[in-house]
């Protein structure tokens, strides 16, 4: 009788906390819901509508589809977009990690540290645009950096590819983006326990073998976390392009603004639901190299 009733009393205790999760679940579940699943499932819907050249129609075609995988403008922005994207997470983890691995593992001083982290973060306190904007006297013609070769005798004459480019939408982009990579890292490393590389070191081990075997392994959760965030608003990029590129450089979001201003939905939500889609892949493959689950 007595083990009927504690059984009872479990049973009843776990239906609580079952409610109770519930109950905690749905201001998230609903949210996630409103601004986020409905709007993408309309933008698929709205995919399909049918689209002439002054109006638009929810009739159900796939002419949107069919138009975009046989334009050569649309696939090109789609080839472009990734390739852009992959350049730039190369290079932010190129750059990024030094300056982690300087901030979160060298630098002893936790104050000296956080100081460090937020000099990286001082941009952010100026509008987007503006930093956006700041490269072009940078990397003109007449720019900063050119004049600087021209001094050292590096160039004879001005490299005109440095702005209005692909590699001037990569410079920007990686300099605008850097950040993201590099305080997840740091993050990591400063978790890492200093007790650890001393055992490694006491027992012979050289810099490159720690960091190898040590150092590298356990910052990971750090390359994964930094490269979602790099991704993700690298793939949704429009501005730095067209200030940077004089509009020579389309990315997915560029066809997608344009589109919008031509009120052709459509078409902007065709390059939506591929851009989403293209996002959602990568975001996958990327939690798939470490369970930030169990590591977080």
């Amino acid at each position: 009788m007595v083990a009927i009733t504690e059984t009872t009393s479990e049973e009843k205790a776990a239906a609580t906390v079952s409610r109770r999760d519930l109950w905690l679940l749905a201001p998230g579940v609903i949210w996630m819901t409103l601004f986020l699943v409905l709007p993408i499932l309309m933008m698929v819907y709205v995919s399909f509508w049918t689209q002439t050249t002054f109006k638009i129609e929810p009739t159900l075609t796939l002419k949107s589809w069919a138009t975009f995988f046989s334009s050569e403008t649309y696939l090109g922005a789609l080839w472009t977009t990734i390739r852009i994207w992959l350049t730039v997470l190369v290079l932010t983890v190129l750059v990024g990690y030094p300056a982690a691995l300087f901030v979160g593992l060298f630098v002893k001083n936790k104050t000296l540290s956080t100081v460090l982290l937020v000099l990286c973060v001082i941009p952010f306190w100026t509008s987007f645009l503006i930093r956006v904007l700041a490269w072009r006297p940078m990397l003109g013609k007449e720019g900063a950096i050119n004049i600087i070769l021209m001094k050292l005798g590096v160039v004879s004459q001005p490299i005109e590819v440095l702005l209005f480019s692909e590699l001037s939408v990569i410079i920007g982009m990686t300099q605008i983006y850097c950040v993201f990579m590099v305080g997840p890292i740091a993050f990591m490393l400063g978790r890492i326990d200093p007790s650890i590389i001393e055992a490694a070191q006491d027992l012979g081990a050289g810099f490159w073998r720690i960091f190898r075997t040590i150092i590298l392994p356990l910052s990971m959760p750090g390359v994964v976390v930094g490269a979602i965030f790099v991704s993700v608003m690298v793939l949704g990029e429009f501005a730095t392009s067209a200030a940077l590129s004089g509009r020579k450089v389309n990315l997915l979001g560029n066809i997608i603004v344009t589109q919008v201003g031509s009120l052709k939905w459509a078409f902007a939500a065709v390059a939506g639901v591929v851009l989403t889609v293209l996002m959602g892949a990568v975001v996958a493959a990327l939690l798939r190299v470490v369970d930030l689950r169990k590591e977080l």
